[in-house]
């Protein structure tokens, strides 16, 4: 029997089309002679939906047309209930869209990578493949995530970190104690954002006022951490879990400025992929109804690939040593943190001491990194395989746990 996989994207987040172009380039990847695929888009309202429409890219121009009321679904949160049900059935229809086997997570920021929705799925009980609700919030949350490398002895970049009513309440001390602690120039990001959003360099006192307040707009907590001038970024997927976890080949992002912006990720060199199909397996499984042939990025205009489209160099130009350090650091990196599943850890080279730092963690990383892991020989379905296993072994162990001693403590009142 087939396994029923419901591939979960969107997100009130501002990284949702973002989501929307990793969901559908795994879909397309999926193996349809061992998975069914439910799509269940959740909107930037909040609400989920599953149709199969929501295979086609071009579809998102017009979410009103998309996002039909009749297609709202729902999960109960109630431990071992698995189905998927429609919101809106009809007098005749079954109230169940489908009954799910395990939940691929291709969602991406705040609300949907930080933990939140993992813990929905952790209630319920259902396998849901990558890091679990500890893990996510802290590979989410940048000043967590620095703090916890920090006591572990892996090398991060130095910081500073306020919240916003600190701001707010006193702009001048904060700026002296970021300018005590950091010299010019600084990169001020928010805590908790991922793809770049919100972040921005600041070269004296004006530019990081102004860069704060920006960061401000999109999160409670900040961080400010010293700007390495001449650097090379280099970026590293890792696959497994505490157990046992693998590196990835390194890459080097190529950045139009001083940083990694949104459209040096997205829109620098991506493809229109146009033909290409998706779920074009004849009877696949979708919410209930049956597709054939949906095309993926077959609009002229549609351009953006995710993370497959950034410019970058692959293999990374460094060293052998410098390779090792960075293997044994991302691998190091993920398991301080209890990963599981795939991840990209981001790492910064100084160029003028030749000092490694990592910069930050993405627990669902954009395209998922298959570019590199199809650079080792391992494909994107095969990667998608190993990622489902992982999900189930996961789901196996925590089983044997006890969560009932079996007594009741208020006959004994």
């Amino acid at each position: 029997m087939k396994t029923t996989v419901a591939v979960l994207f969107g997100g009130r987040s501002v990284e949702n089309e973002i989501s929307v172009v990793t969901a559908l380039q795994t879909i397309e990847a999926m193996d349809r002679e061992r998975y069914d695929i439910v799509p269940v888009y959740i909107a930037k309202t909040g609400r989920w939906y599953s149709a199969p429409e929501l295979l086609v890219l071009d579809n998102y121009r017009d979410m009103a047309t998309l996002l039909k009321p009749s297609r709202e679904v729902y999960m109960k949160p109630v431990f071992g209930d698995f189905n998927l049900y429609r919101s809106h059935p009809g007098l005749l229809g079954s109230k169940v869209a489908a009954h799910l086997d395990v939940v691929l997570p291709t969602l991406h920021g705040t609300n949907c990578e930080d933990g939140t929705v993992q813990g929905v799925l952790a209630c319920i009980g259902i396998p849901f493949v990558g890091c679990d609700v500890l893990s996510s919030a802290n590979g989410m949350d940048k000043i967590t995530m620095k703090m916890i490398l920090q006591g572990s002895g892996v090398p991060v970049v130095p910081y500073q970190w306020f919240n916003d009513k600190q701001w707010y309440a006193a702009p001048e001390q904060v700026v002296r104690s970021v300018e005590n602690a950091l010299p010019y120039p600084v990169i001020v990001k928010p805590a908790n954002s991922g793809s770049s959003v919100g972040i921005r360099p600041a070269h004296n006192r004006e530019e990081l006022v102004e860069a704060i307040n920006y960061a401000c707009t999109f999160t409670t907590r900040v961080i400010v951490e010293r700007l390495v001038e001449k650097l090379k970024e280099v970026n590293c997927s890792v696959l497994g879990d505490y157990q046992e976890c693998k590196p990835s080949v390194c890459e080097v992002p190529m950045r139009s400025g001083e940083i990694l912006t949104y459209s040096d990720k997205y829109m620098s060199g991506g493809s229109s992929a146009k033909g290409g199909k998706l779920g074009g397996a004849k009877g696949g499984k979708l919410g209930g109804a049956k597709v054939e042939g949906a095309k993926f990025g077959g609009a002229k205009g549609v351009r953006s690939e995710g993370m497959q489209s950034t410019k970058r160099e692959l293999p990374a130009r460094i060293s052998v040593a410098e390779t090792e350090l960075v293997h044994d650091l991302a691998c190091k990196t993920f398991r301080v943190l209890g990963c599981s599943g795939v991840a990209r850890i981001d790492f910064i080279k100084d160029e003028v001491d030749n000092r490694i730092y990592v910069n930050e963690i993405n627990t669902i990383p954009g395209s998922l990194s298959n570019y590199l892991w199809d650079y080792d020989g391992l494909s994107f379905g095969a990667l998608i395989d190993r990622l489902i296993e992982l999900a189930f072994a996961r789901s196996r162990e925590a089983s044997f746990k006890v969560t009932d001693f079996g007594g009741n403590i208020f006959t004994k009142l």
